[in-house]
């Protein structure tokens, strides 16, 4: 089978799922270090062909409370100024869908229907968190895709992030951005959300642990 038959999307990631290794939990299956939640894996558990570090246009905030790390949830808020940075993930479209539906809570197994979003920019899929898609453009040919939810950071209650948690999405940072530590920690101590329970001291702290 050709490539361009087998790879799809650019997946963004702009949470946890930066670092690898916690990707490779949905891949995979498995439970991510610091994690409470078994995952059950993409159907083709393969690693992404490529990943670059890109900025999304938009806000990151935590909010809600997460079944897997006890803490804040990382949302982007692409109506919102700023720019969140990001790690893009060469994917089929079959394990964007099968990371899509484990983010919702569904189960994997069926691919997405992604005309919509890539054709005008966004989809709701149901009004849950990660039940909205967005397109931000296109990289070498293939669309550039994430999942958020379907309000915006300033319509719900910021949550901070666990200390588990951040340190999965600084590790991803540092693998695809290349950021230092206090580079990382004043970017998150801004966020909404997380400025609730930590500050670039105790950001730093935490990661120089």
């Amino acid at each position: 089978m050709e490539e361009d038959q087998v790879l799809g999307v650019w997946y963004a990631a702009y949470g946890s799922n930066m670092h690898l290794s916690r990707l490779r939990c949905y891949l995979a299956g498995g439970t991510p270090e610091g994690g409470a939640l078994r995952l059950p894996g993409c159907r083709n558990p393969a690693d992404p062909r490529r990943s670059v570090p890109i900025l999304l246009p938009g806000q990151l905030y935590f909010a809600t409370e997460s079944l897997v790390w006890t803490g804040g949830r990382a949302f982007l808020d692409p109506d919102a100024p700023g720019e969140t940075a990001s790690r893009a993930y060469l994917l089929t479209t079959a394990q964007f869908s099968d990371i899509a539906a484990q983010e919702m809570y569904r189960a994997p197994g069926a691919d997405l229907d992604l005309t919509e979003a890539i054709s005008i920019g966004r989809a709701t899929l149901g009004p849950g968190r990660y039940e909205t898609l967005v397109c931000a453009g296109n990289h070498d040919g293939y669309p550039i895709l994430t999942f958020t939810a379907p309000w915006h950071s300033a319509d719900v209650p910021g949550n901070p992030p666990s200390a588990a948690y951040l340190r999965h999405l600084s590790a991803g940072i540092v693998e695809s951005h290349g950021w230092t530590i206090e580079q990382i920690a004043v970017y998150l101590a801004r966020c909404p959300g997380a400025r609730i329970g930590w500050t670039a001291a105790s950001i730093v702290e935490l990661l120089s642990s």
